[in-house]
């Protein structure tokens, strides 16, 4: 294929901007990832693999939050997370729908913490709203781009996305641009790289596409083709974001797991901490109290999930201790041929650490002692699994 050579490094068009407002003398480092489910059940574009689609989540609704941005900041303050949190801001739709995703976003950067968002980067005045946030905080803001060409080009929306891309990285946030996978896309392969080559100077990264229609049972790759004809095909495009997520599907976790603990999903809907998307032990009420100290339960051995399907975040964040896995800068970022990268300095740093390096191992009693309090509620959900085959 022609895009080879630009595979590992490509030109950019322009070059990033400087780096860390803090200065790259900081240390940017972490104490727990979150993942921040927004109330969205809507979308700009209807693409046939989403797994909101298979699993018929879509119902135009964008529901306005609860509780305002400010107090969702007191909930997660670093005082009661015990630092700076990297926090995922996502939907089960178009995150940037919700126009209370604007000032969430600003109140949890100005509160210190770390802050991603997942966007198909359709709406130009939400993108604005970001790109104009001080440049003292827009220095941990990441983007996560999905590119969804075929609907981008079915609509003509090609252009406005790389201008968006674009007007974030100019303005100073870190980004990826990631590709799910799916059989329909394979004849347009080759012009949607060279258009994210020449928009934005290198490749996209691709993750590993699952089939949402047996969520509860078992997860198998979205496509006809057989797992080594896949692997071949989206592997060869050296994204370190696939080869991991490729090596870990599929494959359930048996490792002492500290998600519930050094990781977890708050849901904005419910006011509630959950351990992962499959709960091993019940969602805690961390709203109605916002100074009273969050009950962090880690899963243990007691994973509840066919397999860690976004494993790249969570596991390459570290929430099982040990385990080798590329940093999640490897994953996220790009190198292009002129030196400049798609992750700033601070982010670059901050995604190169792990969240054991602030935290107190587990000691044999401990895990022992967690193991315990969790197992019974974990079984109590596989039994009802096996009996409704729901999650």
């Amino acid at each position: 294929m022609s895009v080879k050579k630009n595979i590992a490094t490509a030109r950019c068009n322009k070059s990033r901007g400087e780096g860390s407002a803090n200065g790259s003398a900081k240390p940017h480092k972490f104490v727990r990832f979150i993942e921040l489910r927004i109330p969205v059940h809507a979308c700009t574009l209807r693409c046939q693999y989403c797994y909101i689609t298979h699993r018929s989540l879509f119902d135009s609704s964008v529901r306005p939050f609860r509780y305002s941005p400010h107090y969702i900041r007191r909930v997660l303050s670093r005082q009661r997370l015990g630092g700076a949190a990297i926090i995922n801001m996502c939907a089960e739709g178009e995150t940037l729908l919700s126009s209370e995703v604007i000032e969430l976003a600003r109140e949890l950067l100005e509160e210190g913490h770390y802050v991603m968002i997942v966007t198909n980067a359709t709406l130009t005045n939400r993108i604005e709203e970001l790109a104009n946030f001080p440049k003292e905080i827009i220095d941990r803001l990441f983007i996560k781009f999905s590119y969804h060409y075929m609907q981008l080009k079915e609509r003509g929306l090609l252009d406005k996305f790389f201008n968006n891309i674009r007007m974030m990285r100019d303005a100073g946030a870190s980004f990826t641009l990631e590709v799910t996978p799916h059989d329909e896309l394979i004849p347009l392969v080759e012009e949607m790289n060279q258009r994210a080559i020449k928009e934005l100077g290198a490749l996209p990264h691709f993750t590993v596409a699952r089939d949402d229609r047996y969520a509860g049972r078992h997860l198998p790759l979205l496509t006809q083709m057989n797992r080594e004809e896949y692997r071949n095909f989206w592997g060869r495009f050296n994204s370190p974001l696939f080869d991991y997520k490729f090596k870990i599907f599929e494959q359930p976790r048996s490792e002492f797991c500290c998600a519930g603990d050094w990781s977890g999903i708050v849901e904005i809907a419910t006011g509630t901490w959950r351990q992962c998307y499959y709960n091993a032990s019940r969602p805690v009420d961390i709203f109605t109290d916002p100074d009273s100290p969050i009950p962090f339960l880690a899963i243990g051995h007691n994973c509840m999930s066919p397999h860690c399907w976004n494993g790249h975040t969570w596991l390459g964040l570290g929430s099982i201790p040990g385990m080798e896995t590329p940093t999640y800068a490897e994953m996220r970022n790009r190198v292009c041929e002129d030196g400049s990268e798609w992750l700033n300095p601070t982010f670059k740093e901050l995604f190169s650490h792990r969240l054991e390096e602030a935290h107190i191992p587990y000691s044999l009693s401990r895990r022992i002692a967690t193991d315990l309090k969790v197992a019974p509620i974990a079984i109590a959900k596989r039994i009802r699994r096996l009996i409704f085959g729901s999650r």
